[in-house]
């Protein structure tokens, strides 16, 4: 029981504070992370407009994110002038990348979402 109530809490703080609704569902595939993949990077430019979601993203989740999958490696690659990317390496070497540029927080969220899921059927 004590379980479910820590993640619910965190849970609601991964939704931006105290949204609910779909926490079960939220937290189920960012607690997979480490499962569906072998590492995680975001790439982007410190300086440049197109970034700035990115940035955001990063800041706001990569705490709650590395809390929920702590042996995951999830790196963060800053580079002036590099478009923002956010790349998924799964088991025996395959990579995958989702272009960032020009998404909301809430976007990339779900592309996250969907590279995990991806990790998950390559297992299968």
């Amino acid at each position: 029981m004590i379980p479910v109530l820590i993640t619910r809490r965190v849970s609601r703080r991964l939704l931006g504070g105290g949204q609910r609704g779909n926490d079960r569902k939220e937290m189920a595939w960012r607690g997979h992370l480490s499962r569906n993949l072998k590492e995680l990077r975001f790439l982007y430019c410190q300086t440049s407009s197109a970034s700035t979601q990115a940035r955001e993203f990063v800041h706001r989740n990569y705490k709650d994110l590395k809390t929920l999958n702590p042996k995951l490696p999830i790196l963060i690659r800053e580079c002036s002038g590099v478009e923002p990317q956010l790349w998924a390496r799964y088991e025996m070497g395959v990579e995958r990348c989702v272009r960032l540029d020009g998404l909301t927080e809430a976007q990339i969220n779900k592309k996250l979402e969907e590279l995990v899921k991806a990790g998950e059927a390559l297992k299968a």
